[in-house]
């Protein structure tokens, strides 16, 4: 393959499911209050580089097509304070080989602040997060530059992003680590459950849910904004009535009114609250399906009591227009008829509903219960398998959201603004004994459930 032959993409296996790729609008986020994300597409200039839809978690693009003597600027940079810096990088490499992804300050040649070996990772969009100390540590707003070294020809590396900070790493300020002894406990019990087969008739498809109505909205965020009242933009949240910026697995527990059935589910859901003609518009109904999309189902093991998780991409602000990815649609009779005057938005039937469907990832690290991105813990499955730095395969959550509008040429706005902007959370707090037997007889069974775990 010369340096410089295009690629082809995985395949679209997941279709609809893959979060939609598209340019992300902000060049830097805090993922915490200690660690800084820069999205590699984000640099300032570059040498050899090309940019292209990533199939990696959250959508929008990576950088791709590097080789050696390539390299990425990257303009104020927040290094953050004295002490020790960890350094982690998003890479997938088809060759691996004998290259490294060098990040200097200053200049292309200037001081090296980390060094990350490219191995093979099994293709071009299988991604793994490579962490490094630092090995010296400017403070501030740094100029950083991305260089590739490399001894032999060709494209070797694609990037998605960098992360800078005391908790970019494993262990640090953001990663929150699974009690070993507790998750031990909970798997011993899932594998002592029994299996209660499946009848002749059963639907062959994973499957459970949680049927979800509206509960309440509040400005607040307990995965990204934690114990920070008011800090994050309107959220409308489902199931467990308590959720506030205060809440945590404890405080979901000790609270059983929920807005979601089965009652054995106190998990918090939310998402970014819908507003039309400024006036929210709130869901008529929202089914959180648990299934799998693995080749083998039989490999799928419960969330971890406390798991958290987001999808989509609350700074992603891109056109949406009629045949966009993993956009708003309408069902019910009549289906679409136009679309807002900024193409934007679906206009519905009288007799449709406007719709959003949601899909998380579905392979875990098997080690932490947050990241601090919120996503590095967990990656979605591209060909049917879990497998590298997240080898653990979980239920495959995705959320069905149905609002009762039809819209107009006006469209909508979500309190994150765009429609492209869509995204959830969820901080999951099941009885261990219900989710398990749920996953057990529905999901590794392979069998249709309803919302109380029967077939």
């Amino acid at each position: 393959m010369s340096p410089r032959t295009p690629r082809s993409l995985l395949s679209a296996s997941l279709g609809v499911l893959l979060v939609a790729a598209a340019t992300v609008a902000a060049a830097t986020a805090p993922a915490s209050a200690a660690t800084v994300v820069v999205q590699a597409e984000s640099f300032a200039a570059q040498s050899g580089a090309a940019t292209e839809p990533t199939a990696d978690t959250g959508g929008g693009q990576n950088v791709s097509y590097l080789a050696a003597g390539d390299w990425l600027r990257f303009d104020a940079v927040d290094l953050g304070p004295a002490g020790d810096l960890t350094v982690s990088a998003r890479i997938a490499s088809a060759t691996g080989g004998t290259g490294a992804v060098e990040l200097r300050t200053g200049s292309a040649t200037g001081p090296l602040l980390a060094r990350f070996p490219v191995a093979a990772t099994g293709g071009w969009q299988s991604w793994v997060t490579r962490t490094a100390t630092a090995t010296a540590h400017p403070t501030g707003a740094q100029t950083v530059y991305a260089v590739m070294q490399n001894s032999t020809g060709g494209d070797f590396v694609n990037i998605n992003w960098f992360s800078f900070g005391a908790g970019s790493a494993s262990g640090g300020a953001g990663w929150v680590t699974m009690d070993p002894a507790k998750w031990n406990a909970q798997l011993a019990a899932f594998n002592a459950l029994p299996m209660h087969p499946a009848p002749a008739n059963a639907v062959r498809v994973s499957e459970f849910n949680a049927a979800c109505q509206y509960s309440h909205s509040r400005p607040d965020d307990p995965i990204v904004f934690p114990g920070m009242a008011g800090a994050s933009h309107m959220h409308t949240f489902l199931g467990n009535h308590s959720t506030d910026a205060n809440t945590t697995t404890q405080s979901l527990l000790a609270n059983a009114g929920s807005s979601c059935a089965p009652a054995t589910d106190l998990s918090a859901y939310w998402i970014p609250t819908l507003f039309e003609h400024g006036k929210a518009v709130e869901p008529s109904g929202v089914t959180v399906y648990y299934g799998s999309r693995l080749s083998d189902p039989t490999r799928t093991v419960p969330f971890p009591q406390g798991f958290r998780m987001i999808a989509g991409d609350a700074r992603l602000q891109a056109p949406t227009p009629r045949g966009t990815v993993n956009q708003f649609y309408c069902a019910g009779p009549g289906g679409e008829i136009g679309r807002s005057a900024d193409g934007n938005w679906p206009v519905c039937a009288p007799t449709a509903d406007l719709m959003f469907q949601l899909v998380f990832p579905d392979c875990w690290d098997g080690v932490h219960l947050d990241s601090p991105d919120h996503k590095s813990h967990v990656r979605y499955t591209y060909d049917g398998t879990c497998g590298g730095d997240h080898p653990v395969a979980i239920p495959s959550i995705s959320f069905v959201i149905a609002y009762r509008t039809s819209g107009s040429a006006d469209g909508f706005e979500l309190a994150s603004k765009m429609a492209s902007s869509m995204h959830g959370d969820v901080f999951l707090a099941w009885d261990d004994t219900a989710l398990g037997q749920r996953v057990k007889d529905c999901v590794v069974q392979k069998a249709k459930c309803n919302t109380a775990g029967q077939f």
